[in-house]
């Protein structure tokens, strides 16, 4: 008789845990971002760098190529070994599929900020894929840096709170082992 009191007793408690879990997951997923971002679907023809990407100007009646420059990120420079080249191929990764033996570049969301072009007239732009913001995942996976420049400032916690947790992961150019010494800038000054 007391053993069946305590198998309902546990019953009930693993009732409540249960419960309560739910909750919590409830909780959780309605405090996740459900906002799509506003842009505009491109093509990808080329990865240029970990920053740069080039792809079909969908505004124009005849194809153009323009090249986008992500918004808030620094990628290491190519020649910057290994890291340069590492990031290149992440971005390849991450908006590809394989099909056959083939890499195919998929469309990817360009979503703007305030400013919609640089000094060299490429087009500034926050990647999305698959309902991820490239930019963060790069700097979440220390490959790239965060470089968030006033007023392209939309998701410039997010990209700080990455670049944070790479940083205390030891993720990529964050590694212990093998860090980034230069700032793609300040290699760049050096090399040039």
């Amino acid at each position: 008789m007391r053993i069946r009191k305590v198998e309902e007793q546990n019953s009930s408690l693993l009732k409540v845990l249960f419960l309560i879990l739910c909750c919590c997951l409830l909780l959780l997923g309605g405090c996740q971002s459900s906002r799509v971002p506003n842009g505009i679907p491109v093509q990808v023809q080329q990865v240029v760098s970990g920053q740069t990407l080039e792809v079909l100007d969908p505004t124009q009646p005849s194809p153009l190529l323009v090249r986008v420059r992500l918004i808030g990120i620094e990628a290491p420079d190519l020649e910057q070994e290994p890291w340069g080249g590492e990031a290149k191929n992440r971005v390849e990764q991450l908006i590809s599929e394989i099909r056959g033996q083939q890499l195919v570049l998929q469309p990817v969301l360009l979503e703007a900020d305030v400013q919609t072009k640089d000094s060299f007239g490429r087009w500034l732009a926050y990647v999305w894929h698959s309902g991820r913001l490239l930019n963060e995942q790069l700097v979440q996976e220390g490959y790239v840096l965060a470089a968030p420049r006033s007023p392209n400032d939309k998701y410039s916690d997010r990209l700080v709170r990455a670049q944070e947790y790479a940083r205390i992961m030891g993720y990529g150019i964050w590694n212990p082992n093998q860090p980034m010494r230069l700032t793609p800038a300040e290699f760049r000054r050096q090399n040039s």
